[in-house]
């Protein structure tokens, strides 16, 4: 035998009945269908090395790797990417009328796999015995089912809660109520909780303005009259306070307004506003000293020329006292403000002391807020019980006015030592309405020997917070 007819030795190929450019356009190998029996014979080499096989036509997918969702397929003609995570290509199906065993494992594989895909990524494909339907082809029935429980209608990822059972999370599932709750707890006792937590935020915030909102002190204003013939301010009506009693004032950490004069039938700049509107918005009342009271005030005529007063300046503090008065606000008057509330309330004064009352000590000196004398509480008086026990309650004296004749419903709450002049003044139908004679805005810089008056001060301040509704 030749070695032309020896079959294992090699052949030489016979020229290809098809053109070259055919060939090399052909994108698919020469496949050779797979064995599906062990006793089938692989085709002989004389018949597929020397010519070209057309592929089968069968329904079996080339065996190529099907990408992860998200990631593009191999094409024909280029390799699949190796970084794309692929999943096994699935085994061709076995031909009509093979038995069953000879559907290998890897069948039974891939065909789990691809109902897999049907299912959501990230969703645990079901067991190939129990998702995949033999068929009857390869020797099953067609009987079974794709999910393990037949008509269900929830999905195999979902549990199921039969009708007496509780959903996770729900009351039901913790108890009889929430652990947050009391033992024994019910709705109207909940609900007498919730409101008694409410009154009281409404009350901390409501004792917190009480409290803590700054007070607003409104202090009267000097008036400074233009002199005939002069130029620039002295020329104009000035409106003015001194420094020492708003530091004063202040000094307890309180906002200070100067409260100017108003004029609603002014010709240049009228308003509308009025005292009133200051009294009602500002929590007190300091009425500054200054120049005399005018006697017109309390229908007397001056004795001398120079102790004519000022008419003007007493109309509008004594407005703007009654203001605050009906507003029920505290008012604390200093040296000419001592002498207004007398006359607010029907009293008189001495013009002049040293003429009025010969015998008393001289009040006003050219050593101005350092001249000074000692004081004398009466019996019962409410200006001793806010200053406490003082061995020598010393001030100063800066006046040659002062009480005459006590108005309606005041009383003496301190008289000098030396010749009883009535030093201090208050008024009984009122939460706090008091006159003190003396400067104590001008205490404290003239030395430790004079009386401390800052209990008079926190008094007029507290009263000022409890009336300031």
């Amino acid at each position: 035998m030749t070695d032309a007819q020896d079959p294992k030795s090699p052949q030489p190929s016979p020229p290809s009945n098809k053109p070259e450019s055919d060939t090399s356009k052909s994108a698919t190998p020469p496949q050779t269908p797979p064995s599906t029996d062990a006793g089938t014979s692989p085709t002989p080499a004389s018949q597929g090395a020397s010519e070209y096989v057309e592929p089968p036509t069968t329904a079996t997918s080339h065996a190529t790797a099907k990408p992860v969702a998200g990631t593009a397929e191999a094409s024909g003609n280029m390799p699949a990417n190796p970084d794309t995570l692929t999943r096994p290509a699935p085994a061709p199906e076995a031909p009509p009328g093979a038995p069953a065993s000879a559907t290998s494992p890897s069948v039974q594989a891939s065909a789990a796999e691809v109902a897999a895909d049907r299912n959501p990524i990230g969703t645990p494909a079901p067991k190939p015995s129990e998702a995949t339907s033999v068929p009857s082809s390869v020797g099953g029935t067609g009987s079974e089912t794709a999910t393990g429980s037949a008509g269900s209608d929830e999905p195999p990822h979902q549990p199921t809660f039969g009708p007496g059972a509780a959903r996770p999370g729900s009351p039901a599932s913790m108890g009889t109520q929430p652990s947050y709750l009391q033992a024994g707890d019910s709705p109207w006792s909940v609900l007498r909780r919730i409101t008694s937590a409410r009154f009281r935020a409404w009350y901390d915030r409501a004792g917190q303005r009480i409290t803590q909102r700054t007070l607003k002190i409104g202090i009267s204003a000097r008036i400074f009259h233009p002199e005939p013939g002069s130029k620039g301010l002295r020329s104009k009506t000035l409106q003015y306070l001194e420094e020492s009693i708003a530091h004063w004032v202040m000094s307890r950490d309180v906002l200070v307004f100067m409260i100017p004069t108003v004029d609603t039938q002014g010709l240049l700049h009228p308003s509308h506003i009025r005292l009133h509107d200051y009294a009602k918005h500002l929590d007190g009342l300091v009425l500054q000293g200054g120049a005399d009271v005018s006697p017109h005030s309390y229908s007397e005529v001056a004795t001398r020329h120079e102790w004519q007063g000022d008419r003007m300046r007493d109309m509008y503090e004594l407005e703007l006292l009654h203001e605050f008065v009906e507003q029920g606000k505290p008012i604390l008057g200093v040296c000419r403000g001592c002498q207004l509330i007398n006359v607010a309330f029907g009293g008189t004064l001495h013009q002049d002391i040293a003429t009025d009352l010969p015998d008393a000590i001289p009040h006003v000196t050219d050593t101005y807020e350092h001249n000074r004398h000692t004081l004398t509480f009466p019996e019962g008086s409410s200006l001793a019980q806010m200053l406490g026990p003082v061995d020598v309650p010393i001030v100063n004296s800066i006046h040659h006015q002062s009480v005459r004749t006590l108005g309606r419903d005041l009383s003496v709450e301190a008289v000098c030592s030396e010749d009883g002049v009535v030093e201090a003044i208050r008024y009984r139908k009122a939460p706090f309405v008091m006159g003190l004679q003396w400067h104590p805005e001008f205490h404290r810089a003239g030395g430790p020997e004079y009386l401390d008056c800052t209990p008079v001060l926190d008094n007029f301040l507290r009263a000022a917070r409890e009336t300031r509704f």
